[in-house]
């Protein structure tokens, strides 16, 4: 049993104990508190921590609110594929702190963030957007958020139709979507991905559509090389924040009308077809799709590769979630948590 050992206490009118020299607890390493039988509310002086920590029952904690400093990456879904001589669409928003690794478009690394012990902070995975035929062009992906950080969804595919120009032009989006025959490519967001390549008729007998902008480069134009292939997806980019490098965000390939000159893509971009549907982005890669290829039925672009969220932090935090799909793994002294699915909140403890 512990015995308090004092000269003199002094009572004050508001029940309050007085001191008057510094109150020493008792002191442990982190080993021997950790092999004390303690219950809630004991308080301890953890020597290799060096500070106090308070017993809550269930394990040793700090005294006050707690922060937890938060790496991240943020990508949002793909946009989809353009339909029969389609244009490959743009990957998702990519956005990242961890380990001065770029974010998408040429973007630096950005800050990590400071999460609050207890409170509550919203998460939405953004799902890819649907390949459409000549009626549209592909649909732009859905956005991804973790609290503040919004990645935007990737621009969707241009489509080779004579019903409406515009429908040729590429979306806007975290990377662009490129075009089919001559219309605009979409722009990619600053700071999250690159725009699409063009498309081209004029002077190429297979009508080769564009590729859709990656995290890490501009979808390549129709026929660059002169032979008539359609454009590649742009490249995708690289982080270790689970602990192994994996690229991610990758454009979709453009589509072409004959021969084997459908654009290819990478980081989970889908390729696109010269006869058949594009195929889709990968999902959890924010991928675009890739475009459609042409044959003597409408033909579909891939659909949209869905986002992620992956977030890093020391492994003396729990993570608790409301509404998601996610899975945590330790590296070394810290926890990573991927969050695949869903719309709901995470909270630190």
């Amino acid at each position: 049993m512990s015995t308090l050992e004092t000269n003199a206490i002094g009572k004050y009118s508001t029940n309050n104990v007085s001191i008057d020299d510094a109150l020493n607890l008792k002191s442990y390493t982190t080993s021997q508190k950790n092999a004390l039988t303690s219950v809630a509310g004991d308080i301890v002086y953890d020597t290799d921590l060096g500070k106090p920590q308070i017993h809550n029952g269930t394990q040793w904690k700090d005294f006050g609110t707690a922060v937890a400093t938060i790496d991240y990456l943020v990508i949002a879904g793909g946009g989809g594929g353009g339909g029969t001589n389609g244009a490959g669409a743009g990957a998702g928003g990519y956005r990242n702190s961890y380990n001065s690794e770029a974010s998408g478009g040429g973007g630096s690394s950005e800050t990590s963030t400071q999460i609050i012990s207890g409170q509550n902070y919203t998460v939405s995975i953004g799902a890819g957007g649907a390949g459409r035929n000549t009626t549209s062009i592909g649909d732009t992906g859905t956005n991804t958020t973790f609290s503040s950080i919004v990645s935007n969804g990737g621009g969707g595919g241009g489509s080779a139709t004579s019903t409406d120009a515009a429908f040729n032009d590429g979306g806007d989006g975290g990377s662009g979507g490129g075009s089919a025959v001559t219309g605009t490519a979409g722009s990619g967001t600053a700071n999250q991905g690159y725009a699409g390549g063009i498309g081209r008729a004029s002077g190429s007998s297979n009508y080769p559509a564009g590729g859709g902008g990656g995290a890490g480069s501009v979808g390549e134009a129709a026929d660059a090389d002169g032979t008539g292939h359609a454009g590649d997806g742009g490249s995708g980019l690289s982080s270790s924040i689970t602990g192994s490098a994996v690229s991610r965000a990758g454009g979709g390939g453009g589509g072409a009308y004959s021969g084997t000159d459908f654009g290819t893509a990478t980081a989970g971009g889908g390729n696109g077809s010269v006869s058949g549907n594009g195929t889709a982005g990968t999902v959890i890669t924010g991928g675009g799709g890739g475009g459609a290829g042409a044959a003597a039925v409408s033909q579909t672009g891939g659909n949209g590769g869905s986002g992620v969220v992956i977030l890093r932090y020391s492994n003396t935090f729990t993570i608790s979630q409301s509404g998601l799909t996610l899975t945590t793994a330790t590296d070394g002294d810290d926890k990573v948590t991927t969050i695949t699915a869903g719309t709901g909140t995470v909270s630190f403890a």
